[in-house]
């Protein structure tokens, strides 16, 4: 390919995930608002709902934010019914977050708009040009994830 129109695809991907990123806050913006949330609170309960049940330091850790913050989040997330914390039997003093299933439907009901226009989307697509896409995907979030770490240090 000439080295032209490769950096011209280069940065209209780039600008693409910057306009991607914009549109995705907007919707969880909308998203927390509908339910009376915060967006950082719907961003923990996104990572408890995916990768709980964990402790608050793990979700501290994995949000980036700092565990006096987390419990600010932690207190209006259990008081709105979105979470329990629950003790660990063998060590009490343990605690362990878990999302409620039956609340995280009303979020999961807000977000079908999206979910539905993105199965229409991805049908255009093949199968190889799916498993491309779900390997730029997959590695363009460890990037993030990697550029979001460095700047904690």
């Amino acid at each position: 390919m000439n080295p032209k129109v490769r950096r011209r695809l280069t940065s209209d991907i780039k600008e693409s995930l910057r306009e991607l990123s914009v549109q995705l806050s907007l919707l969880n913006h909308h998203v927390s608002a509908r339910v009376d949330l915060k967006d950082v609170d719907l961003e923990c309960l996104e990572l408890i709902a995916r990768f709980g049940p964990m402790s608050p330091s793990a979700l501290a850790r994995r949000s980036g934010l700092h565990p006096a913050t987390m419990t600010g989040i932690l207190d209006r997330l259990e008081r709105g019914g979105w979470i329990v914390r629950e003790r660990d039997a063998t060590d009490r003093r343990a605690v362990r977050l878990r999302a409620l299933k039956e609340r995280n439907a009303e979020i999961f009901n807000l977000y079908a708009g999206m979910s539905g226009a993105m199965d229409g989307v991805l049908s255009d697509y093949s199968d190889d040009e799916l498993q491309l896409l779900a390997d730029f995907l997959s590695r363009t979030s460890k990037a993030g994830h990697a550029a979001a770490e460095k700047l904690l240090e």
